[in-house]
């Protein structure tokens, strides 16, 4: 997916706000946004990737119109707008689910294999025989010290 095919997708989804959102900076700030927030730069390939750079860049977008509408708060009279309350909702349900997404798939995030993520393992390096004698400096009882792949 392309920066044009993006905002191309973007503007088709916020459908009526984009009558809000007039000033074309807009959507390319959002992008940059995402991508900024993601750590992937465009053009990006896979679905996963895809989903996650448009919700982000759409959060980004609504936390401009929640910005926006914050002068909306009238503080004498208590009447709160029910615009702010609902782009408030949207961005926290938004910030959730990609916290939510981050912690179930790492890997797709951080572009790696489940197996670089945690570390490596060093085995103690002792050995014994079933009668209890001690091999461990013999030839054959290198210690495995590198992450095993998935089989």
């Amino acid at each position: 997916m392309t920066n044009a095919e993006l905002l191309v997708l973007l503007k088709q989804e916020v459908k009526g706000l984009t009558s809000y959102l007039t000033d074309p900076t807009d959507y390319d700030n959002a992008i940059d946004d995402a991508e900024r927030e993601t750590g992937w730069t465009m053009p990006i390939s896979g679905s996963f990737q895809e989903y996650w750079i448009k919700q982000r860049a759409k959060r980004h977008l609504f936390f401009y119109l929640y910005s926006e509408s914050a002068h909306k708060f009238k503080y004498k009279q208590i009447n709160l707008n029910h615009r702010f309350e609902h782009y408030d909702k949207m961005i926290t349900k938004m910030d959730k689910d990609y916290l939510a997404a981050i912690d179930e798939r790492p890997d797709l995030f951080a572009g790696v294999s489940l197996s670089h993520l945690f570390g490596t393992k060093i085995d103690a390096g002792f050995a014994y025989t079933q009668t209890g004698r001690d091999i461990t400096y013999r030839d054959d009882q290198l210690v495995n010290f590198g992450p095993k792949a998935a089989d």
